[in-house]
């Protein structure tokens, strides 16, 4: 029976998305019941990715990402596959309609991260389109169920949101990625002399980013608002504590937030959205 494998392949995808990241889990598990498989098949395929050219260092990673791109493509033209993160990957990705070009642009900023040590200002726009601003379109195509109309007002706050995430990742994980990989993904700004000014003009244009974000977020259908919402919050707490912490402090230590912390922006987030006020 197909659809046990089906089953199987989405509760791998889970079982991944579980894994590396609780706060995404738990805000997963706030979305309508209708939208939890496609947005962890979605993180289930995504994380794979990363995975490859992040953490994969005693093998070929250029072999491994060439190879899932090419199985990506083959399990969206069948219809199926045999690696049950992308055989549940490609069910949401035909399911719902997804542009392949946004899988396109993923695959190259993955593919830059094999190589790239320092980015441009184009480069850098390019990278975080791909490996972020893709990743809320496709989970956009999700939460507005076909309504093409809709997606297409919210697509540009949906940038955004994924933007200011994967911004707030490259703040918090900027002594892993410049110590372990050899990476300063902000455009002239040195590991070695990161100063105030440096660290003042990518937090603003994180705000930028989540105040967009929040705009979209509170025109998201009903099933998907409250779990896009905590994980908002969840981020923006993260980048208030890391707005006000000298840089040096940022260089020094990987920034998180406590698990009774984020139990907190569960139950205020809970009470907004029984007033309605999101």
């Amino acid at each position: 029976m197909i659809h046990l494998f089906h089953q199987a392949s989405e509760d791998c995808s889970r079982a991944v998305t579980e894994k590396y990241s609780t706060s995404f889990s738990s805000a997963i598990r706030l979305l309508h019941k209708d939208l939890r498989k496609p947005i962890y098949n979605l993180y289930g395929f995504v994380r794979f990715a990363d995975e490859i050219v992040d953490t994969f260092h005693a093998y070929d990673k250029a072999a491994l990402l060439r190879e899932f791109k090419k199985e990506t493509y083959a399990a969206l033209e069948r219809g199926i596959s045999l690696n049950p993160i992308l055989n549940s990957f490609q069910k949401t990705v035909n399911e719902y309609n997804i542009d392949r070009k946004l899988i396109d642009a993923f695959f190259g900023s993955m593919e830059f991260d094999l190589s790239k040590r320092s980015y441009t200002d184009e480069e850098y726009a390019e990278y975080i389109y791909g490996s972020a601003e893709t990743v809320g379109l496709m989970c956009l195509y999700a939460f507005c169920e076909g309504k093409k109309d809709l997606w297409e007002k919210l697509k540009e706050p949906a940038k955004a949101l994924g933007a200011a995430f994967q911004k707030v990742n490259f703040l918090r994980d900027i002594k892993a990625d410049h110590n372990g990989l050899s990476r300063m993904y902000f455009p002239g700004c040195d590991f070695n002399n990161f100063t105030e000014q440096d660290k003042a003009k990518i937090e603003w244009d994180i705000q930028q980013d989540f105040q967009k974000a929040y705009e979209g977020i509170l025109k998201l259908p009903f099933k998907a608002r409250f779990g896009v919402y905590v994980a908002y919050k969840y981020y923006f707490s993260l980048f208030k504590k890391i707005r006000k912490m000298k840089p040096a402090k940022v260089l020094e230590q990987r920034i998180r937030i406590p698990d009774f912390h984020k139990i907190i922006i569960i139950l205020r987030a809970g009470v907004k959205n029984q007033l309605r006020l999101i």
